[in-house]
């Protein structure tokens, strides 16, 4: 099974630098979209249908911000748009495919960057979703979460990581909680599983200095629970072709999807 993810920065704009015709090449059995600024409706537009896949959405109550989607080429028994609390509901950061023995989310966290409010919103949504996760741990399936989450865990998640230790994204409370994700709630990070290489980082400024030196942060993950830590047969994120701010992410499972 491959799982491709990635923070399009508007799916529309996405696809017209090329990012569907990529897709279509990289034989992805499921591949989950955050940051689509797209309304549900829209969304359903043949422009926006990737051959031979299934199209979910989910957007916010603004759609020119936010939403997610998932595309797959099994039909799943379920979807799920909403976590319960206003933090993901409202701004459309949450959907879920749910298959045979495994659930396939698509998540975007607020980036925190714009201003206090939205880091706010940011700390708020972390919270929330830090309980989710740690109720559905015990549940008996397994998930993968394709998270845009604007926050490098580590060192290694971050060029230059020591004068960005005070900026939004790498600052102790957001990397707190990724570690309590990664650690007392012991979840997997995909990449991590196959490579310890630096270097490895998902999101640019929009700046050719910036990319050409590759003063990167890996902002993006497929986060899962602990059954499938033995699944993980390789992850890749690719820097060019670029298709937005950020690289899709992909994973490759010892895994086959039912229903």
């Amino acid at each position: 099974m491959r799982v491709i993810s990635i923070n399009v920065n508007g799916v529309h704009n996405a696809i017209e630098q090329g990012l569907f015709d990529w897709l279509q090449t990289q034989h992805a059995d499921v591949i989950c979209l955050q940051d689509t600024r797209a309304s549900a409706y829209e969304m359903e537009a043949p422009e926006v249908q990737l051959h031979g896949y299934y199209c979910y959405a989910c957007d916010a109550e603004s759609p020119e911000q936010g939403g997610v989607a998932i595309y797959t080429r099994l039909q799943p028994k379920a979807i799920i748009f909403s976590l319960g609390f206003e933090s993901s509901d409202r701004y459309g950061r949450y959907i879920q495919a749910d298959f045979d023995k495994v659930s396939i989310a698509s998540v975007l966290m607020p980036s925190g960057r714009g201003s206090d409010a939205e880091l706010n919103q940011k700390f708020k949504f972390m919270d929330d979703f830090g309980r989710y996760l740690d109720k559905q741990r015990r549940k008996r399936r397994d998930y993968i979460y394709c998270m845009s989450t604007y926050i490098a865990h580590n060192k290694l998640d971050v060029k230059h990581w020591r004068d960005c230790q005070q900026e939004i994204g790498f600052s102790s409370p957001e990397r707190a909680w990724m570690e309590s994700i990664f650690g007392e709630m012991a979840y997997i990070d995909a990449l991590r599983e196959v490579s310890r290489e630096g270097d490895l980082f998902s999101w640019w400024a929009d700046s050719e200095q910036a990319e050409l030196l590759n003063l990167g942060w890996r902002f993006d993950y497929q986060v899962l629970s602990q059954g499938l830590r033995r699944t993980v047969r390789s992850a890749k994120l690719s820097r060019q072709p670029r298709f937005s701010q950020h690289a899709p992410l992909s994973v490759d499972y010892d895994w086959v999807l039912s229903v």
